[in-house]
C-alpha cells in the first residue's frame, strides 16, 4: 500500500497538543470580526454552545442561504474590512478578485490557517465519537456543505490483522442547515443533498478489487467527477444516490498508521464555488489527521478496557458472609480518567468466625497501577491465611512491594475483627483512618497510627486494638471518597463523619441498613469530587453472643479425649442440641486424639453456636493433616475419613503459633 502524500515528518499528529481554537482566525469569509481574544465570533459561539451540551445550530457560511439577516450585514461589514475567505471560497469569486484557484493573494494563508484550526479541533478529541465529531464541526460549513465519515467495522487495533471482508459502517454525518432549519420559513432554494445526510448507505462491504477498493488503497483524495470516485461512490453511499459531482465532492481515503481504517466525503452545494486542486491537499490533511486520531483513540479504549477488566478481575466478585458480622462494598471508578486506578478492597474468613477487612491504594491510575494492587492482594489473602498479626502483614506487604521493584507507593489499612471477643485490631500504612459509626447515631474517626505508606521500606507499622461493639458500623474507603481538588483530605473525611451522622438519625436507635448507608456515603460526591476511583467497604458488627460460645483449655494427656466428649455433650445440652451428641462426641473424639498425641502444650477446644455448630481444636504443631485412604493393615488414619465423611465442612488453618482443625454441622430445626 503507497504512502499518504502528506505522511512526512512536517505535519502534527493527531496525538499532538491540542489548545483548541481559541486564538486563531478562522479562515470563513461570512465570519464576522474576530473577537477580542482572536477568535471569530462564530468559532465562540460554537465551542460555547458544545460546553454547554448543545448541539451547534449549523455554521454561518457566508454562501449558504441559511444565514440570517442579521449576519449578513456582519459578513458585509467584515468583507468591507479585508476579512478572509474560507479555503475553498463561498461564492463563485474568491477574495481579492481572482477566479477559482486564480492564486488569490490569501487563498494560501487561508488554507494553512483552516488546516492548523482544524487538526488542533481534531485532536482535542480523546474518543472515537469526539474525534469523528471534531472533523465535522470543523470542516461543515467552513471547507464543505455536508461531510459523511465511514469507519471500518471493526476496527482493527494495533498491529492485529482483520480478518474477513472489510466493511465500513457510517459513523457520523453533518451538514449545513437550510434556511427553514434556521429561521422556521420555508426554503429559498432546494437543497442540494438533502438525501446526502440522512439516506446513505449505513453499511457498506468493500468488494475486494472493486472501484472503492481502489480508491482506497490509493490513499490520495479524489474529486467527484473523477472516473474512480464516479464508480466508488455508488458503491460506498449506495446505487441511486444523489451526488453532486462536477467537483463538488472528494472522497478522501482515512489512513491509520498502518491501513485504510474508513473514508470521508466532502460535499458542496450547486450554488458554491467547487473544490480546487489545492482543496484535495487540505482532504488529505483533514483525512490523516483525524485517521491517526482514530488510531490513538482505539489504541487508548483497547487500554482502558484492558485495564478495567484486570481490576475488575481482581477485586471480589462478592463478599463472604461470615458469623457476626455483615459486609458491602463499592467500587467507583475516576469519573474524568476513564482509567483504571490501584484501589481495591477485601474481606478474609480467619479461624475463629473473625473476618480480615482489608482496604488499599496503589498510586496512579494505569494498567500498572492496576498490576501491582493485584499482587498485593494476593500477598495480603497469603499473609491473612497464615493469620499473622495486622502489623506483620503490613510489613510483608512492604516487603514485597520493594521486591516488585515499582517507584509506585501504596497506602493499606488491615484490621481482624473478632465477633466473639467484640475486637478488632487496625494497623494503617499511610491509608485514610476508618470511620466508626455507633449504633446511637454518633460517628467517630479511629485514632489509628498512620505510619508510612507501603513501598518506603525499613518501617514499622503499629497496630491498635478497640472496642467493636455489637450495631456499630466501620467504614474503610480510598482517598477518592473524601479528596479531590476543591477539597483536602481532612475537610473530605468531617464531611464523611457528619454525612454518617445525619443518615444515622434518619434510622433513630436502630442502625441504618448498610446497603442504604453505603449509597449515602456516595452521594455526598458532587460535581468535581470524582478525580480518583473510590473503594469503599462497610461492616457491620454483629457478634456473637457469650452465651453461644463454650472454651476449654485441655492438657495434653491419654484421658484427654475423653474429658473433650464429656464437655461436649454438657454444651449441647446447654443449648438444646442433644440431637447432635454422638456425631460431635465422635468427632471432637477423632480430633483431640490427634491433637493431644502430638502437641506440648495445652490443647483448645472451643465450640459455637451461630446459623451451624462450628468446633475448633487448636494445638501448637503447625503441620496441617491430609485427609488419606488408610490400608486395612493400618492402626490409624482413618480420624479425618470420619470427620470427611459425617461434618458438613471442615478445614484446618496453619497459625503463628500452630493450627486450627474445625469442623461445622448443621443445626436441627429445633435449634436454630
Amino acid at each position: 500500500m503507497t504512502e499518504h502524500p502528506n505522511s512526512s515528518g512536517r505535519h502534527r499528529t493527531a496525538g499532538g497538543d491540542a489548545p483548541g481554537l481559541e486564538g486563531k482566525a478562522h479562515p470563513c469569509a461570512a465570519e464576522p470580526p474576530a473577537t477580542g481574544d482572536g477568535a471569530p465570533h462564530g468559532t465562540v459561539a460554537r465551542d460555547r454552545a458544545e460546553a454547554a451540551g448543545a448541539e451547534p445550530q449549523g455554521h454561518p457560511c457566508a454562501a449558504a442561504p441559511a444565514i440570517p439577516p442579521q449576519r449578513r450585514d456582519a459578513t458585509a461589514a467584515a468583507q468591507a474590512a479585508g476579512g478572509a475567505g474560507t479555503p475553498g471560497g463561498t461564492d463563485g469569486t474568491p477574495p481579492g478578485g481572482g477566479g477559482p484557484g486564480g492564486g488569490a493573494p490569501g487563498r494560501a494563508g487561508e488554507r494553512l490557517r483552516f488546516v492548523g484550526a482544524a487538526t488542533r479541533r481534531i485532536a482535542r478529541g480523546i474518543d472515537l465519537d469526539e474525534i469523528v465529531l471534531g472533523l465535522c464541526r470543523a470542516t461543515v460549513p467552513t471547507f464543505a456543505d455536508a461531510i459523511l465519515v465511514y469507519l471500518r467495522d471493526p476496527l482493527p487495533v494495533g498491529d492485529e490483522r482483520p480478518v474477513g471482508p472489510v466493511v465500513l459502517r457510517l459513523r457520523r454525518t453533518d451538514r449545513l442547515p437550510d434556511r427553514e432549519d434556521v429561521e422556521g420559513g420555508a426554503p429559498e432554494r432546494p437543497d442540494p443533498a438533502p438525501e446526502l445526510a440522512v439516506a446513505a448507505a449505513e453499511r457498506c462491504e468493500v468488494r475486494i478489487g472493486g472501484p472503492l477498493a481502489e480508491v482506497l488503497r490509493g490513499v490520495r483524495p479524489v474529486f467527484g467527477d473523477s472516473s474512480a470516485a464516479r464508480a466508488a461512490l455508488p458503491e460506498l453511499l449506495g446505487e441511486g444516490r444523489d451526488v453532486p459531482l462536477a467537483r463538488r465532492t472528494v472522497l478522501a481515503p482515512l489512513r491509520g498508521r498502518r491501513r485504510v481504517i474508513g473514508a470521508a466525503v466532502f460535499v458542496r452545494r450547486q450554488d458554491r464555488q467547487p473544490f480546487e486542486a489545492d482543496d484535495l491537499l487540505v482532504a488529505a490533511q483533514l483525512a490523516t489527521h483525524t485517521a491517526l486520531g482514530v488510531d490513538k483513540a482505539v489504541l487508548y479504549g483497547r487500554e482502558v478496557y484492558i485495564a478495567d477488566e484486570l481490576q475488575r478481575t481482581m477485586l471480589p466478585d462478592s463478599l463472604p458472609q461470615p458469623t457476626g458480622v455483615r459486609l458491602a462494598s463499592r467500587y467507583l471508578p475516576a469519573a474524568e480518567t476513564a482509567r483504571v486506578g490501584g484501589d481495591w478492597y477485601d474481606a478474609i474468613p480467619l479461624p475463629g468466625n473473625r473476618v480480615a477487612l482489608v482496604v488499599g491504594d496503589v498510586m496512579g491510575h494505569s494498567m500498572t497501577s492496576a498490576a501491582i494492587m493485584g499482587q498485593l492482594r494476593t500477598t495480603a489473602q497469603t499473609l491473612a491465611g497464615l493469620d499473622l498479626p495486622p502489623q506483620e502483614v503490613l510489613h510483608h506487604l512492604d516487603e514485597q512491594a520493594q521486591r516488585l521493584g515499582s517507584d509506585r507507593m501504596a497506602t493499606c489499612l488491615y484490621a481482624v475483627y473478632d465477633p466473639v471477643a467484640h475486637r478488632i485490631v487496625i494497623a494503617n500504612a499511610g491509608h485514610p483512618p476508618p470511620v466508626l459509626l455507633h449504633r446511637g447515631g454518633r460517628a467517630e474517626v479511629l485514632r489509628v497510627p498512620p505510619g508510612a505508606p507501603i513501598g518506603v521500606g525499613g518501617v514499622d507499622f503499629e497496630a491498635v486494638e478497640l472496642d467493636a461493639p455489637a450495631g456499630a458500623t466501620l467504614l474503610l474507603y480510598t482517598d477518592g471518597l473524601v479528596e479531590s481538588r476543591i477539597r483536602d483530605v481532612w475537610t473530605g473525611i468531617e464531611q464523611l463523619r457528619e454525612r454518617l451522622t445525619e443518615t444515622a438519625r434518619l434510622t433513630g436507635p436502630n442502625p441504618p441498613p448498610l446497603e442504604p448507608l453505603c449509597d449515602e456515603v456516595l452521594g455526598m460526591l458532587g460535581p468535581g469530587d470524582r478525580d480518583d476511583d473510590i473503594a469503599l467497604l462497610a461492616a457491620r458488627f454483629e457478634g456473637i453472643a457469650p452465651s453461644d460460645v463454650a472454651y476449654w483449655f485441655l492438657e495434653p494427656r491419654p484421658q484427654t479425649a475423653r474429658q473433650a466428649r464429656r464437655l461436649a455433650r454438657r454444651a449441647l445440652t446447654r443449648w438444646g442440641l442433644e440431637e447432635l451428641s454422638d456425631p460431635v462426641e465422635l468427632l471432637v473424639s477423632e480430633v483431640v486424639t490427634n491433637a493431644v498425641r502430638y502437641a506440648e502444650r495445652p490443647v483448645t477446644l472451643r465450640l459455637l453456636r451461630t446459623d451451624v455448630l462450628r468446633c475448633e481444636v487448636g494445638d501448637d504443631v503447625p503441620q496441617l493433616p491430609r485427609l488419606r485412604q488408610a490400608r486395612p493393615s493400618d492402626e490409624g488414619g482413618r480420624g479425618l475419613y470420619l470427620v470427611n465423611k459425617v461434618a458438613r465442612r471442615w478445614g484446618a488453618t496453619r497459625l503463628s503459633t500452630g493450627k486450627v482443625v474445625w469442623f461445622e454441622l448443621g443445626l436441627p430445626a429445633r435449634g436454630r
